[in-house]
């Protein structure tokens, strides 16, 4: 496709500068694409025109849908309620192994079909009773000036936004962009700088950076999922030194999910991770002193539950993404003992359950 600003849906961005040869880089993230005029970074959605950085997807969107918040996933961040969820095309990762590569690895500009202002998306999200609208499915970090605007209409409408990314951004734009998000959960894909190097073609670094930046720096609710992939990043070692960083520099009450894979993309060859891979990742993390850890992808009844730091209860029990039971009062108290738990409990638990519900935004 021509890239063109004559484009309704190309945008002028801020975050790049020129190289002596001529090209152009941009800053938002570690790969630092290097591009002549009319090129494409590898995100596929930001090139050159004119001499500078663009957008080219503000606007647009791959889809739209009302899921719960657990889906996202956020466990501690207004249970219970519905999100709207959208995303654009593209991704700065090359993962091997991706989950949404229809989505994330497109280059279809028909991938874009819907459209959508910021003020549309936060009146929709509104009328479907949602408490907060994700950018998911692709990585927000590559449409985040649009992903900006989207967060503050949805604040002028007392509404939350969600940001579920790898973490793999820069600085500067990092910080600019999360002054905007009110949550994050951030994709931590292994834990060697081996796997991110010749499975995601990115570094470990950057991520585990982001990770930190968020936690110490801004008050943005942040959870962790980690994808085991067999053979690959799920060995016990693995697992334990993720988990021990985690405490260590985020704190041990900062969940962590362990998620299912299942063949696709182009790591067809390897099998899909047992369920007792999950369970044991979930004892090594509790082990390392974690206090939140869950399982994803899988029926795991425990792996589901949140219980109580001060006195054990089970205060939040999933059955997939519906609650079982819900002992928590409206500001994320134990009812049992009164302990606060970490996350952002505003008002009653939701009931939105666990439907998924596509919508359409004229």
């Amino acid at each position: 496709m021509t890239l063109t600003l004559d484009d309704p849906f190309t945008v002028s961005t801020t975050h790049w500068h020129n190289l002596p040869d001529g090209r152009i880089q941009c800053d938002v993230c570690p790969r630092a694409c290097r591009l002549h005029e009319g090129q494409r970074g590898l995100c596929f959605v930001r090139g050159r025109i004119d001499d500078q950085i663009v957008l080219t997807s503000y606007g647009r969107s791959s889809g739209f849908c009302v899921d719960p918040i657990e889906k996202k996933p956020l466990n501690h961040f207004l249970p219970g309620s519905a999100v709207l969820s959208f995303g654009t095309a593209g991704c700065n990762l090359a993962c091997k192994f991706c989950q949404n590569w229809d989505i994330s690895k497109s280059r279809e500009v028909d991938t874009l079909s819907g459209r959508a202002t910021p003020e549309d998306l936060a009146r929709t999200a509104d009328e479907f009773s949602c408490r907060s609208v994700a950018f998911t499915y692709n990585d927000p970090t590559i449409f985040w000036e649009y992903a900006a605007d989207v967060a503050d209409a949805c604040h002028e409408r007392g509404l939350k936004a969600v940001s579920v990314t790898a973490g793999y951004m820069c600085a500067r734009a990092r910080a600019e962009f999360y002054r905007h998000i009110d949550a994050a959960n951030v994709d931590l894909k292994a834990f060697t700088e081996e796997f991110y190097r010749k499975v995601c073609v990115g570094h470990l670094e950057d991520v585990l950076d982001t990770l930190v930046y968020l936690r110490q720096e801004t008050d943005v609710w942040v959870e962790i999922t980690t994808l085991l992939i067999p053979g690959l990043n799920d060995s016990d070692t693995e697992i334990a030194n993720e988990c021990m960083w985690i405490r260590e520099y985020l704190g041990g009450d900062v969940p962590l999910h362990f998620t299912a894979f299942h063949p696709d993309y182009k790591m067809r060859d390897r099998p899909p991770t047992p369920p007792t891979t999950l369970t044991r990742a979930r004892r090594i993390a509790l082990d390392e002193g974690l206090q939140f850890v869950y399982t994803g992808n899988v029926h795991d009844a425990d792996g589901g539950t949140t219980s109580c730091p001060g006195c054990g209860t089970a205060v939040v029990v999933r059955d997939w993404y519906t609650m079982r039971r819900y002992a928590l009062s409206d500001t994320g108290c134990c009812r049992d003992c009164g302990t606060q738990l970490p996350g952002v409990y505003d008002g009653p638990v939701g009931s939105w359950g666990a439907r998924r519900l596509p919508v359409h935004i004229a």
